[in-house]
């Protein structure tokens, strides 16, 4: 079985966006060179601050370390403070196929839960954001470390 990761953030001000933004290139490229990454996509609603990844791994233990190093773990520790809304869901799947964006959606909504964060807006806990707008995404492909 595969293991599948979605997040959703929504930065609370624009004056995040120039720190959060290097710390998620970083964060795709590592996820990009990582062990046991098979297929990935990001999607950014910039007029809205709010950001997807859609991650495929071989194993949830290949999915763990990379959360828990590198970029992504520097950027880890600034989402609560920089942000208004956060959510994950996590599951397993037979293949590395990911859904699309409206699958996604569905998925956080019914199996997801809401990361911590110091100034929630009224939909954090709830999970009610609006559905994602399908502005600018990027698949993520595996390459080589080096």
């Amino acid at each position: 079985m595969t293991a599948l990761s979605l997040t959703r953030l929504r930065l609370r001000a624009w004056r995040f966006l120039p720190g959060f933004v290097p710390l998620a290139l970083r964060s795709a490229g590592q996820a990009e060179r990582a062990a046991g990454f098979l297929d990935g996509a990001v999607l950014a609603e910039p007029t809205r601050l709010v950001f997807w990844t859609l991650t495929a791994w071989t194993d949830a233990e290949a999915m763990r370390a990379y959360t828990l190093s590198g970029p992504h773990r520097a950027a880890m520790g600034r989402l609560a403070a920089w942000c208004d809304e956060s959510a994950v869901a996590r599951w397993e799947a037979p293949d590395a196929a990911l859904p699309d964006w409206q699958e996604a959606d569905r998925r956080l909504r019914a199996c997801g839960r809401p990361s911590k964060v110091r100034h929630p807006s009224a939909a954090h806990a709830g999970l009610d954001h609006a559905p994602p707008q399908l502005l600018r995404g990027r698949r993520l492909r595996p390459r080589a470390a080096g």
